[in-house]
């Protein structure tokens, strides 16, 4: 059984400045802002978005999240939730196309208990997987080795997306839209 074992991460999730230069929800604020590329949103849909996680797992580590602010999977409309499936489909292939990994692990933090440290609006992880991405490092030498600074996997896979039969533009300093017929 694969696992993924990140112990810097709870750097991000014990500390006290949670958020502290947003007003609200960090999932309905940042594709609010102009600067698409610096907050990381990589895409978006009518009813979802990709955003980049901050402390990635993985180069490319992303999060597809509905835009309206919903704690519960069962809450989600049927548009929604189509919407919502459909961008980790494009996501998927954007980033086989960006990144080219070997396999993906996808899942979602429900519940306070699920251990997720947004657990008031939903979202879907999707980790880029690579045959021997953990090694003794992160294991046994307590050091996590970035092997890709974010903002060079946020163009290759905003490249990825762009490149996808739904996307309509691809400025490269805005999400790259998505449309589904």
């Amino acid at each position: 059984m694969d696992q993924i074992f990140a112990p810097w991460r709870i750097d991000w999730v014990e500390r006290d400045d949670k958020n502290a230069d947003l007003d609200g929800c960090p999932f309905c604020v940042l594709p609010q802002r102009d600067a698409d590329r610096s907050n990381l949103v990589v895409a978006e849909s009518d009813a979802a978005f990709v955003l980049l996680n901050n402390y990635p797992y993985n180069p490319g580590h992303a999060m597809v999240i509905p835009r309206r602010h919903v704690g519960s999977y069962e809450d989600l409309t049927e548009a929604e939730l189509l919407d919502h499936a459909r961008l980790k489909q494009v996501t998927l292939r954007a980033l086989d196309a960006g990144l080219h990994p070997d396999g993906v692990n996808t899942g979602m933090n429900l519940g306070e208990g699920a251990g997720g440290s947004i657990g008031d609006h939903i979202h879907t992880h999707i980790v880029p997987r690579w045959r021997g991405d953990t090694n003794f490092m992160p294991v046994v030498g307590e050091t996590n080795v970035i092997v890709e600074a974010v903002d060079d996997t946020y163009e290759r896979l905003h490249e990825g997306f762009a490149a996808q039969p739904e996307a309509v533009s691809d400025d490269p300093e805005s999400a790259v839209e998505i449309a589904f017929e």
